[in-house]
């Protein structure tokens, strides 16, 4: 992205020295518009590698529950067939 906006500013120079119009007033503009968009584009990239930590913080944080969620299930399975098993305990002792 940023050899984009690199060679964008190049090409934009090599037109106004081309046309050969350009005053130096006009070139430390072009150089003040140039440096803008450089930081614009620093800024961005910032902000996207910034987002992209986020994202993969939010992808490890919703396997962890989905970690925990299977657990759960596996906990509360188990835990039925206790309760199963000591209901037929219970049956067979009444029926002593």
């Amino acid at each position: 992205m940023k050899k984009v906006f690199c060679l964008i500013s190049l090409l934009m120079v090599l037109a106004v020295a081309l046309t050969g119009c350009a005053t130096s007033g006009d070139l430390e503009k072009m150089k003040a518009q140039e440096a803008q968009v450089n930081a614009k584009a620093d800024q961005a990239l910032q902000a996207a590698e910034e987002a992209k930590a986020a994202a993969q913080k939010a992808d490890e944080a919703a396997k962890a529950a989905d970690e925990r969620a299977r657990q759960a299930e596996e906990r509360a399975r188990i835990a039925e067939e206790n309760a199963k098993k000591a209901d037929v305990v219970f049956k067979n002792s009444m029926k002593k």
